[in-house]
């Protein structure tokens, strides 16, 4: 299986997807770039000697078939540059990552109808409102959300997305391993439970490290048509992403908000410059030439399992409490938390007070 020497190279954390993808553009194929001898490297036009023996040196103690079993055992699905299911839109990229590593479905996602949507840590109230209310008009369709999964507008554009059944893809700054920041843990898990995908480039045991922020952003540009800056700086992450939208040919499309607020200031520089202006998701539709399709609702409720649809009945008129439910129902109690709990993260239900549960 050749797959298990993109995931071994990936591994070693000291090489990047360029080095890896520049191996297998040489050899033609993975295994055996994997397997290079030090005269092989050597014939690499440009290849430093020192980089070369470096690489020797760490590939020695990679074990191809162990770091594939630390995948699998994970619940971990991979892709790789070879594979025909790899995203188009992702691979025309000038430095896709060599594989992707992602929990949830990317089968799910729409790959021909991807927006980003990317903005400040310390977005302000109005921006996550609005953003909130335009993404809200797409409710119900094909419309696949790609963001980074960090705290202001990122979680926003998740979160929107959630509450109003489009399916979104989380790109992150770290192996699957962890959770950043920890108080999205609830986020990650409701994206991974039938609504989309968490993805990274780097192999589970990576750690969220400063530099790895700025790397992640190409991809999150990379896998959409677009992307819509809600708020920004003049020196924040989202710009980065807005000019590698525009270096991958994207279309790039700002939101406004108040001149007095600072995290304004790089939002109308990018409009000073050419990006289109949002204030609805008409105007996105137009600036992506897109026509949206709604979701079939059966198509949804026909994912769900026997219990599910059970106590989704059970919650079609009114909200009730676990007692009731369990009357209702004839489910064990340890059954029912289970799947009041999968049907919450999945954002079917909603817990309304102690132990009541609604639909959404």
């Amino acid at each position: 299986m050749k797959s298990k020497y993109w995931v071994a190279l990936s591994s070693i954390e000291q090489i990047d997807s360029g080095f890896i993808k520049r191996l297998y553009n040489y050899f033609g194929d993975i295994e055996a770039a994997f397997k290079a001898s030090r005269l092989d490297l050597m014939n690499i036009d440009g290849l430093n000697i020192k980089k070369a023996e470096n690489f020797l040196t760490l590939r020695d103690k990679v074990n191809p078939d162990k770091v594939l079993e630390e995948v699998t055992r994970r619940n971990i699905k991979y892709l790789t540059l070879e594979d025909e299911n790899y995203p188009v839109m992702l691979k025309n990229i000038s430095d896709p990552p060599a594989v992707l590593y992602y929990k949830g479905s990317l089968d799910i996602c729409n790959l021909e109808k991807t927006l980003a949507v990317v903005g400040s840590r310390r977005a302000s109230y109005s921006a996550k409102d609005e953003l909130s209310k335009i993404i809200s008009q797409f409710a119900g369709t094909d419309i696949c959300i790609v963001s980074g999964l960090a705290a202001g507008i990122d979680s926003e554009a998740h979160l929107s997305a959630l509450n109003n059944n489009l399916k979104t893809i989380g790109v992150i700054a770290s192996g699957l391993d962890f959770y950043y920041p920890a108080s999205n843990k609830h986020l990650y898990e409701r994206i991974e439970n039938g609504n989309g995908a968490v993805l990274s480039e780097y192999f589970p045991t990576f750690e969220p490290l400063k530099f790895r922020f700025p790397q992640r952003n190409r991809i999150v540009s990379g896998l959409s048509y677009g992307t819509l800056v809600a708020e920004a700086s003049l020196k924040s992450g989202a710009l980065i992403t807005a000019n590698l939208t525009l270096e991958q040919g994207r279309e790039l499309m700002c939101m406004p908000g108040l001149i007095s607020n600072p995290n304004t200031e790089g939002i109308y520089k990018l409009l000073k410059n050419g990006a289109t202006l949002v204030t609805s998701a008409e105007d996105i539709l137009n600036a992506l030439n897109w026509e949206i399709k709604k979701v079939s609702v059966q198509k949804e409720l026909s994912l769900l399992t026997e219990n599910e649809k059970i106590i989704l009945n059970a919650l079609e008129i009114e909200e009730k409490g676990v007692d009731e439910l369990i009357s209702i129902t004839g489910m064990s109690v340890e059954n029912l938390l289970t799947d009041l709990t999968t049907m919450e993260l999945k954002g079917i239900i909603k817990q309304v007070g102690s132990d009541r549960y609604k639909k959404v």
